[in-house]
């Protein structure tokens, strides 16, 4: 049973080099969605879920990223690195389910199941393309999201579409009847509009995170009008 709202969910992260890098900051700015109407957050790490955690009433969407040999950023590559995070308090687990490949990613089938099996959370497959959507749902994911449309290396997004969701794939997945699981849309969402035609689409939510929490992106985004 996936305990998840419809509606908005609103990421929480800050990586080193931001001023937002603190736990009780991001626990705070968490709390802040909550009271503002999202109906989840999705966040990264033991030490920021803890704190979290402590304020929150609404679910936790928790990932663990984790670099391997190439610098890639991995979302949960492993069994053990969602258990970390559902001990912090995390409601459900969030992994990367693309097809590219990681020397520190366990076999994805294998850690949807043993996260249902030994952890008894839903799993939301964190997916960059239709296929890997069909997978996912094949191997028992309880959600998709299109986090990782236009954020893998062979298939970066263009920099026209940096503040652009992906609404092609978003609605290739949504009538893809191998898709048999709700879908949600993550990435480069900025406006209400947006947001607002996601779930019009059918999507079962949408997360924002930069154009919420973080501040300088969002300066970015308002100074980049000025200059276009």
């Amino acid at each position: 049973m996936i305990d998840l709202p419809k509606g908005l969910i609103v990421s929480c992260q800050a990586l080193e080099g931001n001023p937002l890098r603190d736990s009780n900051i991001l626990a705070h700015l968490a709390k802040a969605a909550e009271i503002g109407g999202a109906s989840a957050i999705r966040a990264n790490g033991v030490e920021d879920i803890t704190a979290m955690r402590k304020l929150l009433t609404i679910p936790i969407i928790g990932i663990n990223k984790q670099k391997d040999k190439t610098g890639r950023t991995v979302i949960t590559p492993t069994f053990e690195s969602a258990a970390q995070v559902v001990a912090a308090g995390a409601d459900i687990i969030a992994l990367d389910a693309t097809f590219c490949e990681s020397n520190i990613r366990e076999d994805v089938k294998t850690t949807i199941e043993r996260i249902h099996n030994e952890l008894h959370v839903p799993v939301m497959a964190d997916i960059s393309c239709a296929e890997e959507a069909a997978r996912a749902a094949q191997w028992g994911a309880d959600l998709v999201s299109t986090t990782l449309s236009g954020y893998m290396p062979d298939q970066p997004y263009r920099p026209e579409e940096k503040y652009v969701p992906d609404f092609v794939l978003i609605q290739s997945i949504l009538s893809d009847p191998r898709v048999t699981c709700p879908v949600i849309g993550e990435g480069r969402f900025w406006t209400p509009h947006d947001l607002k035609k996601g779930i019009q689409m059918g999507l079962r939510g949408v997360v924002i995170g930069k154009a919420i929490t973080n501040a300088m992106a969002i300066t970015q985004y308002f100074a980049a009008a000025l200059k276009g």
